[in-house]
């Protein structure tokens, strides 16, 4: 287990990291009128200089693909219920993603900015859930109907 949880993070640092960088240019090519944006402006004046900033950005990028991918195999753990891999690995990444969001300034360093980005992260986090319940429930319900199908042949 401890073997899956290190390689994954290993494979999620470099692909939290394009993720991230798929996300800047996104952003940039809707709000950026014609520019690249890598990183928030308060980050670049905190850090000093722009490569400052998206140096310390890209490693935050790439710690949230490593604790994203490392704690996937939380969804594997069949002892466990839904209830408490949700609730566990909603921990960890949320204990993970906050600090991050707030030292990138990705949120609004107010008590409103820090609620609202945690409310919008949550909402993001249910949809995400809702989706791959509904795909896993499908899946099973597949299977079943094989299973059942092969038995009454």
């Amino acid at each position: 287990m401890k073997k899956k949880i290190f390689l994954r993070s290993i494979l999620g640092f470099p692909l939290g990291l394009a993720i991230g960088y798929l996300i800047t240019i996104i952003i940039s090519v809707i709000w950026a009128e014609g520019y690249y944006s890598p990183c928030m402006p308060e980050l670049i004046d905190i850090m000093g200089n722009e490569i400052r900033a998206v140096l310390l950005q890209s490693f935050l990028y790439g710690v949230l693909g490593a604790v994203f991918a490392g704690c996937s195999v939380i969804w594997e753990l069949e002892c466990w219920g839904i209830v408490k891999q949700t609730g566990i690995y909603f921990l960890i990444v949320s204990v993970v993603m906050m600090p991050i969001a707030y030292i990138s300034y990705w949120m609004e360093h107010s008590v409103k900015g820090i609620l609202s980005y945690f409310g919008v992260f949550v909402f993001i986090f249910a949809v995400i859930w809702a989706v791959e319940y509904a795909i896993a429930k499908h899946n099973v319900k597949k299977m079943n109907e094989t299973l059942y199908g092969k038995q009454d042949e």
